[in-house]
């Protein structure tokens, strides 16, 4: 699964627009629009998602599973649970 700010996260790290994405997934400019715009897990065809999954991983992203090691080298950036604040909430 990806979510949404992953994937908005990993086109930026790749350096590539919507347009761009959307054109080495094969698929439309206003699907890539929708799966970037919705909350949490992007949730659409398996076929679709997987083509741009694949299309981002050709980029040169590495996509990271909640608590899965990186299997790869590079830089990169990963999000992580922020430390509660001195009040003891996140924010």
């Amino acid at each position: 699964m990806i979510t949404a700010a992953q994937m908005r996260a990993a086109r930026a790290l790749a350096g590539i627009d919507q347009k761009t994405l959307a054109e080495r997934a094969g698929v439309s400019l206003p699907t890539i629009q929708r799966m970037e715009a919705s909350d949490g897990v992007v949730r659409g065809v398996v076929d679709t998602l997987v083509k741009v999954i694949q299309a981002l991983e050709k980029s040169g992203v590495e996509l990271i599973g909640e608590n899965q090691p990186s299997e790869g080298s590079g830089r990169g950036v990963r999000l992580r649970q922020p430390a509660p604040d001195r009040n003891g909430s996140n924010g």
